[in-house]
């Protein structure tokens, strides 16, 4: 039997017990990561910009040779132009390519004005005072020449019996022809080409018109072709000499037929066969891209760097792009 003394302080002890509260286990408080350092992002740098393809090659010297009068398919497989073909195939062809009316006038004032300034006639006394592509050359800092075969002295007005005028756009223009100096130096007869060759002083752009013969307007096509197979034979060698990109264009004037392309006004001067021979230009490539006269001045001055005279600068103006290597 347990003492009083003990069974009291039994009963004590378990009635404090009874009413103290368990301390709580402490959680230790969360710790998080520090906030990271923002580091910068590298601004990265610029791409090269590629240099831009011209569109036309910068030709050092460019020349326009005009014939007269054919069809496209009076020329084109014809056995009455071996050499004419021959070039046809190992260069390039335009086969789309038209003039822009009849008769002659028109279609050259267009090639180097681009406009027929409203003339419908081959008219000689129907001069123009507007500016020209030669006015565009010599204000670039180049040099040009026409050279027109049997014209009998520089800067010559009126007819011969194997020179015309008509085939002369170059003298229609006032700021040309009422240049005596200016003009006497740029219109020469055709022989001063083989003067400008042997001195190499070549202008950078040449425009050679046959006589009335040889630009096969009043004989055989045969003899047209042999004349441009003797001209090509002294022309290419001394521009390959030059050591400057060139171009060549063999071209007609007008054909014989209306049709028309172009948004160009109908009836119009016909489909002629246009050939481009140059090292940067395809060889075998026959471009069946519709062109006209406004095509090719468009594409000289593209190539140099000239503002659009007059209808070449129309939406419907096909620069000649295709070609070039």
């Amino acid at each position: 039997m347990l003492h009083r003394s003990a069974v009291l302080s039994l009963i004590l002890l378990t009635a404090c017990s009874s009413q103290i509260t368990p301390i709580p286990t402490l959680v230790p408080a969360a710790t998080f990561p520090p906030p990271a350092t923002q580091t910068s992002i590298p601004t990265p740098e610029p791409l090269p910009t590629a240099t831009p393809i011209p569109s036309v090659p910068d030709f050092g010297h460019i020349v326009v040779i005009s014939l007269e009068n054919k069809e496209f398919g009076t020329v084109i497989g014809s056995i009455k132009s071996p050499y004419l073909n021959v070039l046809g195939n190992s260069n390039t062809l335009l086969t789309q390519y038209y003039a822009i009316t009849h008769p002659s006038l028109p279609n050259y004032l267009a090639m180097i004005g681009g406009s027929t300034f409203g003339i419908t006639s081959n008219c000689e006394d129907c001069f123009i005072n507007f500016p020209s592509l030669p006015d565009q050359i010599e204000t670039s800092g180049r040099t040009w020449k026409t050279y027109q075969e049997d014209m009998p002295s520089p800067c010559f007005v009126g007819d011969t019996a194997v020179y015309v005028q008509k085939h002369n756009p170059f003298i229609y223009f006032d700021s040309i022809r009422l240049d005596a100096e200016r003009c006497a130096r740029s219109i020469v007869p055709l022989a001063q080409l083989d003067v400008d060759i042997t001195s190499l002083s070549m202008p950078d752009f040449m425009f050679i018109t046959p006589n009335l013969c040889y630009s096969s307007h009043s004989c055989a096509l045969g003899m047209s072709d042999a004349w441009l197979n003797t001209l090509l034979d002294r022309l290419v060698p001394a521009l390959d000499a030059s050591g400057k990109p060139y171009l060549i264009v063999v071209t007609w004037d007008e054909g014989q037929g209306n049709a028309t392309c172009c948004g160009l006004p109908e009836p119009g001067g016909g489909r002629i066969a246009t050939i481009l021979i140059s090292p940067q230009a395809r060889r075998g490539l026959q471009d069946d891209t519709p062109y006209t006269h406004y095509s090719l001045l468009k594409t000289i001055e593209e190539a140099w760097g000239l503002p659009y005279l007059g209808h070449a600068a129309d939406g419907s103006t096909v620069l000649i792009t295709r070609p070039w290597k």
